[in-house]
């Protein structure tokens, strides 16, 4: 904290900037819980305790426990830019923030335009009427202040002049209510960068929950219903464990030439909206899977527990991480099963064991490739790039068996028995054959998006063959 200013400099307007939602498009409270419970999840719970004692000493906890990359926050330029033109033009400028004094001190050294800076200690929480009241003190000749919440609007009472940030209609309409001159700076409404976080469009991979219905195809149209059910309460489930992901890779995120376009690691979603979406995501799929059977909360719970447990720990390590996707793919299927009423069997299981080994091992393998032509670490998985070599033959193999279990389950009576041209399916092997060869070919040369399953549906070729696939099994089913 800088000392008291001297005559001189009280003569000079003063700009005071807020952090979290100002000048930086995050919350540094989120951005230090997130990435707390990423390197020690325990030691994050334990650290709730600290409530007790006040909203600044839990902040404190959190920052001790946190490795946040000040150098790669999601900076407004915009504010960044006003700052540096205020203090060039001879005015002082000074940031006064909620988040804890260490942070606001490691940004404003990195940033190097403010004269002055205050935040939290661990005992006093410098927000709302708490900075209000400090902030008159300390410049009592005034002062012009940039925020962007419902809690600053006790700052902007006693301002000079307020300048709002990305704020609420709410907030909007209250400070021009108020005495104080504003002036409003808008930002992209959060509304469609959630979506966007939620990844709706990855939600396709659950008509996987419609493969029971296709293989034991007597069931009718009675079943439809059930399986949408099924649908809907996973991609609520996923969606809740995207953002899980996404906020505890915030840091690894921003270092990745795609991944740093993420609404929250780009800044463009408050960690704040989406730690508050993850429960109302988990309630609308507990509901749905109510709704339709109390098996299927299970099975869907189960799913839930393994995305966290994947986002938070398994990830990391060789392996077990492809072993856990592949499990999460066929439990997709299982769950369509308990939704219908369907015992799965056992080929059905083994095939999609194989065929889903071999797409997480693709996807490992796009990520090595694309980690080793960008020369950067994959620093929350278990590979090197060496490791490319290995992965690829997994891959291979693990494809290949999935297609001779699928030409072992064509061939057995009760699969002939089921379908009215079985025959068809046979020809699903030569195609399955060549869509892994080209999914494995494309990733080694470093042609893949880093998630098989979006290449699978993007890529025109890709395309074909699912459809001709697609093509073979409803003639297997119906003629």
């Amino acid at each position: 904290m800088s000392q008291s200013p001297n005559t001189e400099e009280r003569a000079r307007p003063v700009l005071v900037v807020d952090l979290d939602g100002t000048l930086l498009r995050s919350d540094m409270l989120y951005e230090c819980g997130w990435s707390a419970l990423g390197h020690d999840g325990w030691a994050t719970v334990r650290a709730l305790g600290k409530l007790k004692k006040g909203r600044a000493a839990f902040k404190r906890a959190l920052v001790e426990l946190s490795d946040v990359d000040i150098g790669t926050l999601p900076y407004d330029e915009e504010i960044v830019a006003r700052v540096r033109d205020w203090r060039a033009e001879g005015g002082r400028t000074i940031l006064a923030t909620a988040s804890d004094q260490v942070l606001a001190d490691k940004i404003a050294a990195h940033l190097d335009i403010f004269d002055e800076v205050h935040g939290s200690d661990g005992t006093r929480n410098l927000k709302g009427t708490e900075k209000a009241a400090f902030l008159q003190g300390r410049f009592p000749q005034g002062f012009t202040y940039i925020g962007d919440s419902a809690a600053d609007l006790a700052v902007w009472e006693r301002a000079e002049k307020a300048i709002s940030v990305g704020a609420t209609p709410k907030v909007v309409a209250a400070l021009d209510r108020g005495n104080t001159p504003a002036e409003h700076v808008p930002r992209e409404a959060p509304p469609r960068a959630l979506l966007r976080a939620i990844r709706p469009q990855q939600w396709f991979k659950n008509l996987l929950v419609a493969v029971p219905l296709i293989a034991d195809p007597g069931h009718g149209f009675g079943a439809i219903l059930p399986i949408i059910g099924a649908f809907l309460a996973l991609s609520f489930a996923a969606s809740a464990g995207y953002l899980i992901n996404d906020l505890l890779d915030l840091r690894d995120d921003r270092s990745h030439p795609r991944k740093r376009l993420r609404p929250f690691a780009a800044g463009t979603l408050s960690p704040e909206i989406g730690t508050m979406a993850i429960p109302v995501l988990l309630a609308l799929s507990a509901v749905t899977s109510l709704l339709v059977t109390p098996a299927l909360l299970g099975a869907v719970a189960l799913y839930f527990v393994a995305t966290v447990a994947y986002s938070v720990d398994l990830k990391q390590h060789t392996l077990v991480d492809i072993c856990l996707l592949a499990f999460l793919f066929t439990l997709r299927i299982i769950a369509g099963g308990l939704a219908i009423g369907v015992p799965l069997s056992v080929w059905i299981l083994a095939f999609s064991m194989f065929i889903f080994f071999a797409l997480a091992a693709v996807k490992r393998l796009a990520e090595l490739t694309d980690s080793e032509t960008a020369t950067r670490e994959t620093s929350r998985r278990g590979y090197i790039a060496e490791d490319r070599r290995i992965v690829s033959q997994m891959a291979i193999t693990s494809g290949y068996l999935a297609v001779l279990v699928l030409a072992l389950y064509v061939d057995e009576p009760t699969t002939q028995a089921k379908f009215g041209a079985p025959w068809l399916l046979w020809g699903v092997c030569p195609l399955l054959i060549f869509w892994i060869s080209r999914m494995v070919l494309k990733a080694d040369r470093g042609l893949m998006h880093d998630d098989p399953m979006i290449f699978a549906v993007s890529n025109s070729t890709s395309r074909w063959v699912i459809l001709l696939c697609g093509v073979l099994v409803v003639g297997a089913v119906f003629l």
